[in-house]
Parts: C-alpha cells; structure tokens; sequence
C-alpha cells in the first residue's frame, strides 16, 4: 500500500523528514518496507532550456528531417536535427541540452548526447511533451507562447513538485490503516495531536429525481448509500487531482472515476459512480444472481457469476457491477456521461474475499473490503465525493443522500482490567497513560476504576475484539523499544531446538551444492492435479478450497511434480545440461489430518560439461549424482553411511537407499520414463531426496583439523570373483569392521562380468590403503591385515581370490 508524505501532511502536522517518519509508522505497527522519492516531472526537468528556431532548413540526407540552428543563451547556435513535422524558425521550443537526460511518458529514461544523423551534426534535442513526462501527445515539438529569455530553465515555465511516497506492508488485520486518513489517526495518537479532516462543502438539491435503493441481501450489504447527480461534464481532472493519484501509483482517467480513487485512498471508503442513464428503471438492487449469470466487467472480460457473487444490478435484475470488487462495462462513466448515480456502501469482508476470489480479482476496493471497512463512512464519503464533484465537474444533486441501514452495527465492548496491561506488557504503565492512549486511538473508556474499564470500539477497527488487543494498541503507541528487558530475564519453560539453526545450515549446505555447480531452484507448493492423476505420488493431495486456477488445485504431495516444471522448461529453451537442487516440501492427507514433510532434492539430466575443444563431452550418469549427494552429506559431518540397493519401485527404473546407523535418509536414483514423458522429458534424469530434518539431526559443522601424517600410506590391491548379487557396499563393510585401527581407505577401480570368469559371478579390483599414524609399517605387519581380509572374503562372501 502505498502512503504520501505531503498527503498526509494535510491530515496532521508535523516536522519529521520523511525517513523519521518512516521509522514512527514502523513502531507503530504500520510497517515501512521502501521510501520512493517521486516527481511531478520526471527528471525535474533538469537540462531543459527554452530555446528559439533561428533558421530550418531541409535535411540533405532525409526526406522528413529537418536541419535546424536553435539559439539556447550560448555564445553560439546550436545544430539540431529534428522529425517533427511542425518545426519552422521563429518559433519557442524546448530543448534537451547534450548530456540531459529526457524521462519520456512511455518508455525508459535515456541521456543526450551529440550525434551525427545522416551525415549531419546534432547537439541537442528539439522535444515534444511525450519525450519530456508533461504529457502523452506526441503529434509534433511543443511550441512556447513565451517572453522568457533564450537559454532560461524549463523548469521555471512549469509547476514542478515533489513528494516521498512510503510502501507500507499492510497486515490483513489493519483494515482501518487503509487510506491516508487511516494512516494519520495513528500518528494523531503518537503525537497526541488532532487530525485536520478533508472539508466537504453544503449542496442545495435543485430537483427530486433519485434514482431508488433496495438491499435484498443485508449480510452480504448491511448498508448501502447512495445520490443521483445530473447535469455533470465528465473531462479530465484538474492538475492537483492527477498529481495526487499519480505520486501513489494511479493513473487518472477522468475527473468522475478519479474522485472517487481520490475517496477511497483519502478516508478509505471504495466507491463507484455509474451513468444513471443506464440504470434501468431508475432503481438499484442489491442482491445475487442465478449460477453462471453472464456478466461483462470494466477489462471488457466476460465472467462467469457465481450464485454467491453479491451484484449491484439495475430495476430489470441486470448486473451493473461485480459489489466490492469490480464494475461493469455497460454502466460504466464515459466522456458521453452526464447524470451520475454515486454508490457508497459497506460489504461483508467475507462475501468480497470470497468472490474476490473466485474470479481471480484483486482491485482497490477489494483490498479495503476484505480487511474490514468502515460501516459509519458511507454517508461522509458521499458527502466528500459530491461536493469535490459539483466543484470539478459541475452538475447540481438530483437527490438527497439516500441512506438504507436496516440495522445499525453495534459498537464492540471490552472489559480489561489494568493487571491485563501490567502482565502481558512486562511493565506497569501508569493507568491515565493507559486510558489517554486509547483515547487518542478513538477508543473510548467508561466505567474506570482502579482495577479496570469498559472499552468502547470504534465501528472501523475491526481487529479489536479482545482484552489483548487492547493491549497491542496501547504497546505499539507506547513504543515496543520502552519495555526493557532485565538482564536476569528468565522463563519457566525452555522449548526444545535443533543444536544447529535449520536456515544456517541451509545457507552453509547452499554455498557447498552452488560451488560444486549445483542451482537452486524455488518451486510453487501448488501443482497441477493432472500429474498426480497420471503417476501418484506420496499419498492422498490436499485439495485448495479456493484455487487460484484449474492448473493449481492441490498442494504437492511430492516436490518432484514442479521441479520437473524446471527441467522442462530449460530444457525446451535448449538449456538441457541441468544440476539443480531445491528444499522444499510436500504435503498429503492421512486420516483425516494434514501432514507435510521437508526435503533435500537434486536433479541431474544431460551432458557433464558443454560441449568444447579440450573435453569430450558424457552424459551424466547415476554415479556423478551419488557421488554429489555422498560429497555433501560428508561436508555436513554425517560419514559412513549406508548405500543399499532397491527394489524397481515407483519413482525410479533403478535406484538406491541411502541409511545411516540404520535410519533411512533418503533415496537416489533414475527416474521413471513414464513420469518424464508427462513433462516431455526425453533425456534421462537423475533424482535424489533427503529428508531435510533427518539431515538437520545428523548435521556437525565442527571441523576437527590434524597434521598430515609423517608416516607413509602402504596401497595393496586385491582381485576378488564374487557371486554377482553381492555389492561392493558389503565388502567394504566387511572389510572396515575387519581392519579398523590401519585401513584408511578403499577404492574400487574395476569391476568385470564376462566370458573368462563363472557365469553369475563378477571380479571385483579393489585397493586397499593402509597406514599407521605413529610409525612405519613392516611388511609383516601389511601381510597380516592383508591375510585377515582375504580370509574374511573368503569366509562370509566365498570369494575367491585371484593372485
């Protein structure tokens, strides 16, 4: 939401720059995420001089350019070269200066500089008001009607400002902060001083022609106001209403729509003006339409009602406008427009949110309905919309205000004692503190006494509802930063924690995968059910009551399904040599509850490197990726864990189980080609996934360092035929649980099946390193570890030993 600084200086005074007001609307619980300095004229109009048209001749080189000498107040002219069609000499024009900057209407900022063009020398820029942000027409330069000097700064033929604009990360609970007015009230309580509310001016009704109301449905709209207004100009709006909407972000349309913007971002009430020519009947009905109701809104978008969809409609039942969300094409103001009817209403949050949905909308109104409105607003919104309308657009009130409240909505009353404050802050305020904050907060207190009072809520903070709220309220006005903590500050429960803060090892498992040329990626929680449907995977998927789009209606019950999104959609824009990692999540439904599940996941498809003169390119296989994921879970301490092949299940067409002391971390493998196909995968992808928390409870960053060892490394190779069913894992199992005080490490450098051995047997060649870290060793002592392994092998795995 964005909130201007000069705005809001018409609502209270005060002298803080913008930046310490940013840090008081911070403290007080609106928080300032940005401070934007805007212009009125981009650029300010900087390097911009008036200029005058000493000669204009044709340009020898182009048959529509024009070679001109342009005095500037320097001591000589200026050679131009110039496009537009109504450049003569004679004439006062604005010129862009070598080394200005222009900010055009439409378009990217860009500097002067001197050029040739066609052979002819340029210094300078004849412009029209497009190419300098003061206006869209671009049909020729602009001609000055001045007296002013040659050489004189554009800036002072304009009316220039500027204004700091804050982008504030609203809460959904904050409701009443959606406006400048809104803004203000809780600075009106940090500074203890009285706003200044926008004057609205008294209006004689000229004749009685209302256009009607009828509230069909008072949940959905407890209250609906409205005034009928004929006889109005509709044109643009004057140069302070654009400047107002512009610094916020808006971009005005007419004086009509733009007043009630101007409404709806100054005291936060969202209004509509429709054409009351093209109300049939003269008479609005607010009530729901039958399902699948065609209905045509303001983007000329033709929508699908729901039964539910709260509808403004005219005396026939036709749809006029979507209620809180968005208006209808046929009603809507044009320049044709003369008699306006004026809606300003208040709407269930619920119904708004709800249909605000359904269609995918999100719109000024919509945001302020959702969080909650001001139902005591309607009438003096009306008020303020009509007499800046009678002022700007002129026309006269064909009615009074038309006010349908069938049943007012009550106050909201709190009992809270002081000992609340007192125990939830950590710290005794005072009890008038206490009492004067609420009411600078519009809060009301009756009944005090030295225990407690009575708060009476204001109709607009509809957030407040319990003692601890109130509570809130007078601790941000109070200021978080003045509850001091004592240094002995202690609790009676102290909640369980992992050893290592989740984020920091993820940062630090991060930078090790992005240094061994891993990407992450960040994929959608939601996915399209058609994956789930064509190859299931982990489990029963959590259906969205409210989707967003029939493409993202359940919660991913494996991160596989979007992260091949990724796969595909590089490998579609010929990027097919992927290595990608992501911690994500996947949810399910299991009894009747919801469960969600952390992962680690990496996927690796094409070639190892890019094609180039000094590597032969290889496909990457099922070993580079095992070898990636048994790296990084060494770097992150956990060592000797377990490979064990798998059953052809699922996911993968072979893959393995990775375990540690018997505790499944996860899986590793090919992926199936009947899920590739989905994502028109063609090219083989390697996939593994590490439960995330099984990781956490495992991870060690201590680093034990230790010199390298004087003594050396002793290698003995073995070959060994074994039954083809036995791993390699098993053997080195074997063989560390055998030698565990000299054997450093293994290496398995050949494996052969063939004609020159058994069938169904496989030979092994393995080197086996050996070393002492506190003397040499003796060929008697290598001989016996050696003989004690060939042993073992030939014992648990009938080996044989080839020598």
């Amino acid at each position: 939401m964005k909130i201007s600084y000069s705005w809001l200086k018409e609502y209270i005074d005060f002298n803080e720059t913008p930046e310490q007001l940013g840090d008081i609307l911070t403290q007080t619980g609106l928080e300032v995420e940005g401070i934007e300095k805007v212009e009125k004229i981009p650029g300010g109009l900087q390097g911009i001089v008036v200029g005058e048209v000493m000669s204009c001749e044709k340009h020898p080189n182009a048959d529509k350019l024009k070679v001109t000498k342009v005095d500037i107040g320097a001591d000589e002219l200026s050679d131009i070269v110039c496009g537009a069609p109504n450049v003569a000499a004679g004439q006062k024009v604005l010129v862009a200066t070598v080394n200005s900057t222009i900010y055009p209407t439409n378009g990217e900022p860009f500097k002067i500089k001197k050029a040739k063009i066609r052979g002819e020398v340029s210094e300078g820029m004849i412009c029209a008001e497009d190419e300098l942000g003061l206006g869209t027409s671009h049909d020729g330069i602009m001609v000055l009607d001045t007296d002013k000097l040659n050489g004189t700064p554009a800036i002072e033929l304009f009316e220039t400002g500027e204004d700091h604009v804050f982008e504030i990360g609203l809460t959904p609970n904050r409701g009443d902060a959606t406006s400048h007015m809104g803004t203000a009230r809780d600075l009106k309580a940090y500074f203890r001083k009285e706003l200044q509310l926008p004057e609205t001016k008294t209006f004689d009704i000229t004749e009685s022609n209302p256009v009607t109301i009828e509230i069909g449905n008072t949940e959905a709209c407890p209250r609906y106001s409205g005034i009928t207004i004929r006889g109005v100009e509709v044109k643009a709006s004057p140069d302070w209403l654009q400047w107002k909407l512009r610094s916020i972000g808006l971009e005005p349309i007419n004086n009509i729509v733009d007043i009630t913007n101007y409404v709806c971002h100054a005291i936060g009430q969202p209004m509509h003006a429709f054409d009351a020519d093209k109300i049939e009947g003269n008479k609005v009905l607010v009530k729901t339409l039958p399902n699948k109701t065609k209905f045509t809104t303001l983007d000329e978008k033709e929508r699908e009602l729901h039964e539910k969809d709260l509808m403004i409609c005219n005396g026939k039942s036709e749809g006029m406008c979507i209620a809180g969300v968005f208006g209808g094409i046929r009603s809507s103001v044009t320049e044709a427009t003369t008699d306006i009817f004026l809606e300003s209403a208040y709407f269930s949050a619920d119904w708004v949110r709800a249909t605000a949905q359904r269609h995918s909308l999100s719109t000024d109104a919509s945001f302020r309905y959702e969080r909650g409105a001001d139902p005591e607003m309607t009438v003096p919104a009306i008020k303020l919309a009509t007499s800046l309308i009678l002022e700007i657009a002129g026309g006269h009130a064909a009615s009074e205000i038309l006010d349908v409240y069938p049943e007012a909505i009550k106050k909201k009353e709190v009992d809270i004692t002081f000992q609340n404050f007192h125990w939830i802050i950590g710290k005794e305020l005072d009890s008038d503190l206490i009492i004067e904050i609420l009411n600078w907060l519009d809060i009301k207190t009756e009944n005090i006494t030295k225990e407690g009072f009575k708060a009476i809520i204001p109709a607009y903070r509809s957030d407040v509802t319990r003692p601890a709220d109130l509570v809130e309220e007078v601790l941000r006005i109070y200021g978080f930063n003045e509850v001091e903590l004592d240094e002995n500050f202690s609790a009676d429960y102290l909640a369980e924690f992992n050893e290592y803060e989740p984020y920091r090892v993820q940062e630090d498992l991060t930078k090790f995968l992005a240094g061994n040329g891993y990407s992450e990626i960040l994929t959608n929680s939601l996915t399209n059910p058609k994956y789930h449907e064509k190859f299931p995977l982990g489990g029963e998927p959590v259906e969205m009551l409210n989707p967003s789009s029939e493409e993202l209606t359940i919660m991913k019950t494996s991160p596989v399904y979007t992260a091949l999104e990724s796969v595909a959609y590089n490998i579609n824009r010929r990027n097919p040599n992927l290595k990608f990692f992501e911690f994500g999540r996947s949810y399910k439904k299991e009894d009747k509850e919801y469960k969600e599940a952390e992962w680690l996941s990496f996927y690796l498809t094409g070639n190892t490197v890019e094609e180039n003169w000094l590597d032969e390119p290889r496909k990457n296989s099922f070993h580079d990726l095992s070898t990636a994921v048994v790296g990084m879970l060494k770097y992150a301490g956990i060592r000797k864990t377990e490979i064990i092949p798998s059953e052809k299940g699922t996911l993968y067409e072979y893959g393995v189980v990775i375990k540690k002391d018997g505790k499944m971390l996860g899986l590793l493998g090919k992926l199936k080609r009947e899920l590739l196909s989905i994502y028109g995968i063609k090219q083989d992808v390697f996939h593994a996934q590490l439960d995330w928390n099984t990781v956490l409870s495992l991870y060690k960053s201590d680093v034990a360092y230790e010199p390298i060892p004087k003594f050396p490394e002793v290698k003995r190779d073995l070959s060994l035929v074994l039954d083809k069913g036995v791993p390699y894992s098993e053997i080195q199992k074997l063989a560390f649980k055998q030698e565990k005080k000299l054997l450093n490490r293994m290496n398995l450098f050949s494996v052969y099946e063939g004609d020159k051995i058994e069938k169904g047997k496989k030979a092994y060649a393995i080197s086996f390193f050996l070393q002492d870290k506190f003397k040499t060793l003796t060929d008697k002592q290598i001989d016996k570890s050696m003989n004690a392994l060939m042993n073992l092998y030939e014992k648990e795995l009938n080996a044989v030993i080839r020598k």
